[in-house]
């Protein structure tokens, strides 16, 4: 199992570590006081990407060659110039889309040095040499339906989810926020707009089952049976049994299908887990409650999984990419906006505190 976990926060990143007797703790920090964005810790090697939302200063990336000993600025994702007079304007804010990155959102590997990257507003880029360039996938962000995507909690739509199949890594699927799944099988040349089966409540009723008007939170693969997507989507929990091209809804979830995190185990992929909350302008656990829920039988079933999770009410958010499972599917990590970190040994069915007082966690990820 993996005995690293990288933790990216409103204030820094953090590596905690697990000692031969088990025990957790605060191993090393970096870019204390600046918000960490998106991480990714290559398979096999030295290598981690972390990236920083400087405000003002824009965003920025920094990538390590030995393990976080030591860090340099790599180039960041850059949109071309807006050409003159495009109209490009967001159709539910009314606002000109910046081409510009405001914000690294989603952070995956390919094959060799392959890097793919997703931000806001709404672009995808490609990397064929490990992060020291990159590409805007033009035939994606050129789609005349990209103008239809909407952004949800942030001014623009954005790309969060970024699933690369292990059998073909030409073959992309990625998830927008508001603009539905999108999948490739030419690395990014061609595209097609995928999703029947899904459906946003808030949409009026002639729209909600409009693939392009979805609003997917958060879509992961399982690496075993890359058929298998499951989905945490504004309106609930999906699951997908052919990658992507078509849905199905799994209803009367306790406490709540409403959340922003999905993971899946690596090798079963009937087994994934969720962190539900109250749906819309709550957002906070059922109850006071912070629960994960999970299922074992592809969603026929779901427990609710509380041991070691706060006994008194709890208010706790857990973002998209804060929840985070292993390489082999028995420890589980997740964070919370109040920066709390949890981490389990056996799937969920017990949680131990490892802290209450990091700054708000935005992403958990394990060093493989």
């Amino acid at each position: 199992m993996s005995d690293r976990l990288l933790v990216g926060t409103r204030k820094g990143l953090f590596r905690i570590a697990r000692d031969r007797g088990g025990r957790w703790h605060m191993e090393q920090t970096w870019f204390l006081g600046d918000p960490v964005s998106m991480l990714l810790a290559e398979r096999g090697g030295e290598r981690i990407h972390a990236a920083l939302d400087l405000g003002h200063f824009g965003v920025k990336m920094q990538r390590s060659e030995d393990g976080g000993t030591t860090w340099s600025e790599a180039p960041a994702p850059c949109f071309p110039p807006k050409p003159d007079g495009l109209e490009d304007k967001d159709p539910m804010r009314g606002i000109d889309i910046p081409w510009s990155t405001k914000l690294i959102w989603a952070l995956e590997s390919g094959d060799a040095s392959e890097l793919w990257c997703g931000v806001i507003p709404g672009g995808l880029f490609y990397s064929g040499d490990g992060g020291d360039s990159w590409s805007l996938i033009r035939a994606l962000w050129d789609d005349p339906r990209r103008k239809k995507w909407m952004g949800g909690g942030y001014d623009f739509a954005g790309i969060h989810s970024i699933v690369v199949d292990p059998r073909d890594s030409r073959h992309v699927t990625v998830g927008v926020s508001i603009g539905g799944v999108w999948t490739t099988r030419d690395r990014g040349a061609h595209w097609a707009l995928i999703g029947a089966g899904l459906r946003n409540a808030y949409m009026p009723p002639e729209m909600a089952g409009d693939p392009l008007s979805q609003d997917a939170h958060r879509v992961v693969q399982c690496p075993a049976n890359p058929e298998r997507l499951w989905m945490q989507h504004h309106n609930g929990i999906f699951r997908s049994d052919d990658g992507g091209e078509n849905w199905h809804e799994l209803i009367d979830v306790p406490p709540s299908s409403f959340g922003f995190t999905v993971v899946v185990h690596p090798a079963d992929p009937n087994t994934a887990w969720f962190i539900p909350a109250i749906k819309d302008e709550k957002r906070i656990p059922v109850d006071g409650r912070l629960v994960v829920t999970r299922t074992r039988d592809g969603g026929k079933h779901f427990d609710v999984l509380q041991n070691g999770l706060p006994a008194e009410p709890a208010y706790d958010l857990v973002y998209r990419h804060a929840l985070a499972i292993d390489h082999n599917g028995e420890r589980l990590a997740f964070g919370s906006t109040t920066g709390s970190l949890w981490v389990s040994e056996n799937q969920g069915d017990s949680w131990q505190s490892i802290s209450k007082h990091l700054p708000p966690v935005i992403c958990v990820r394990f060093e493989q």
